[in-house]
């Protein structure tokens, strides 16, 4: 055990939040790496909806958020039963609280749709294989370099989307982030670290992760 891992509990959930193009997976793979953790990672390749959702939101709006939430309730379920700490690539919450609200909100869901999507993540919550995270770290940033980063990663179907959509989304995040309350926060700007050229940057994010999962009332 090195000193950094030292720091860090054996088994606790760090979950990265954020806006698209802010940065999650890239920081929540530097992290896992230097804490000694596991990674649970978004799965994008291979979902049978997203190219579909993003040529036409209405049609397929409600059957992409049924699918993240279905994956996402099965790796906190793979988490729960992991005798291992990890760090989570996007939380439950920006499901339901973000993407599904917004695409009710819009038009794109229904409210029949969204009243079923929202019933089943409650009913999902309240299982006991549903471990709200130790800490949720909030990356964050400028609107301006988080389109420059969706641009750069080149996605076919992120760079044809609209910027509203992402300035919609952005906004979204800013106010929810204002009203999380599941568990402790932690807010990252992205400006603070920079993991491609330097992981030390990292350490003192570091001492804050742990001084916020060494507190008694952490798991």
């Amino acid at each position: 055990m090195n000193e950094v891992t030292g720091m860090f509990p054996k088994k606790a959930l760090i979950t990265i939040a954020g806006t698209v193009g802010i940065g999650k997976t890239t920081f929540a793979k530097a992290l896992a790496s230097k804490i000694g953790y596991q990674t649970s990672l978004e799965k994008v390749d291979g979902n049978p909806y997203l190219d579909d959702f993003y040529r036409d939101f209405k049609r397929w709006a409600f059957h992409l958020q049924i699918y993240f939430l279905a994956e996402r309730f099965k790796e906190h379920k793979r988490m729960e039963e992991s005798p291992y700490g990890f760090v989570q690539d996007r939380s439950i919450y920006e499901d339901t609280g973000i993407f599904a609200r917004m695409h009710y909100e819009k038009g794109n869901m229904s409210k029949t749709d969204y009243e079923t999507y929202t019933s089943l993540f409650e009913a999902m919550v309240m299982t006991p294989y549903f471990h709200k995270p130790d800490v949720l770290i909030y990356l964050e940033g400028s609107f301006e370099k988080i389109l420059e980063r969706i641009q750069l990663r080149g996605r076919q179907m992120e760079k044809a989307t609209p910027v509203d959509y992402w300035k919609e989304m952005y906004d979204r995040y800013q106010e929810w982030i204002d009203r999380f309350d599941q568990c402790p926060v932690l807010r990252v700007n992205i400006d603070e670290y920079d993991v491609k050229n330097d992981e030390g940057s990292l350490d003192p994010i570091l001492n804050k992760i742990a001084g916020i999962l060494n507190k008694p009332a952490a798991r």
